[in-house]
């Protein structure tokens, strides 16, 4: 019996030929057909984007990468000096000096903008009247032209017969100089920039409050949680995903503050508000110094992307997506 039984397996193994490939059957010629079509069709619906991203953004890029290892004064052809711009930067007061008053308007402009559109937004985010067109005036400033609003507050700073020195004066108070003094011209334009930017950062926060569960605010309120005590408590911890949105953006931008110096001080008095992208086009427009103002440009791009970068890092501390 065991020798028939053991004839019968050999058969049976003999008649199920070689085993069969791990590696499974070839893919079919569909198959790949069908992935090709699928890449081609992705393709074809990011081209639209990547086309100016590629000319406008990336493009421009390598050439200033270019220009910065170059001198050129826009005119005359450019001649390869390799790290020299760099090198020069790196030691010349100046360049500290405007990197200075660039984290000067951030540090003053983004407390500012944070907390008034975070008034704004906890405002607007109640059962007020009008609401819907409050948050429209309070956006309109966003829309608005910066050389428009920079004007506008030229003249309300205006230190002779401006509008906020006189409403000080009716109070008996001495207004400063504003723009027109060293001291104060910073701070003229980052009150400037706070004012324009509050509607943004209201907009983005006032959707982060709606997306708060109202029963975790009932809840507390029942636990004798008060409305402070909500707010530290409650509310902003599950704010914090637009708060870091704002922040980083917030920060980007102030890095790359231009519009509102070049209109309301040009740089001055003095230099006090000369800041990095002031410089960049002083150094390209007025000096042309083009290869200098391109390195300066991407010694700016490489402090914005480490600033990001750590931003980034650091919000798994603070940041509460749950």
């Amino acid at each position: 019996m065991t020798a028939l039984i053991g004839e019968a397996a050999a058969d049976v193994g003999a008649d199920a030929g070689p085993p069969a490939s791990r590696t499974g059957p070839p893919r079919s010629p569909g198959r790949r057909a069908r992935r090709a079509r699928y890449t081609l069709t992705v393709l074809a619906f990011l081209l639209p984007s990547a086309v100016p991203l590629l000319l406008f953004v990336l493009g421009p890029m390598v050439a200033a990468a270019w220009i910065s290892l170059t001198e050129w004064n826009l005119l005359a052809p450019a001649e390869w000096v390799g790290l020299e711009n760099y090198a020069n930067l790196l030691t010349d007061p100046e360049t500290a000096d405007v990197f200075l008053h660039t984290l000067y308007y951030i540090v003053g402009y983004l407390p500012l903008v944070y907390v008034g559109g975070l008034a704004i937004a906890l405002a607007l985010n109640t059962a007020l009247r009008g609401r819907t067109v409050l948050r429209g005036v309070y956006f309109l400033p966003v829309i608005t032209s910066w050389i428009v609003v920079a004007l506008v507050w030229r003249w309300l700073l205006n230190p002779s017969n401006g509008v906020v020195n006189s409403v000080l004066a009716w109070f008996g108070i001495d207004g400063p100089g504003w723009w027109t003094d060293p001291a104060w011209a910073m701070p003229s334009i980052i009150l400037a920039s706070a004012w324009k930017d509050l509607g943004f950062v209201m907009v983005i926060l006032l959707a982060g409050l709606q997306a708060i569960d109202p029963e975790l605010l009932d809840a507390a309120r029942v636990d004798g949680a008060g409305w402070w005590r909500r707010l530290f408590s409650v509310t902003l911890p599950l704010l914090s995903p637009a708060t870091f949105f704002v922040i980083v953006i917030s920060l980007i931008n102030g890095f790359q503050v231009f519009d509102q110096v070049y209109a309301m001080t040009g740089g001055g008095p003095g230099g006090a508000t000369q800041v990095v992208v002031q410089q960049i086009y002083d150094l390209t427009f007025r000096y042309g110094r083009a290869g200098e103002a391109s390195a300066l440009s991407w010694l700016l791009f490489v402090v914005i992307l480490a600033v990001t970068v750590l931003q980034i890092r650091g919000q798994r501390k603070w940041v509460n997506y749950g």
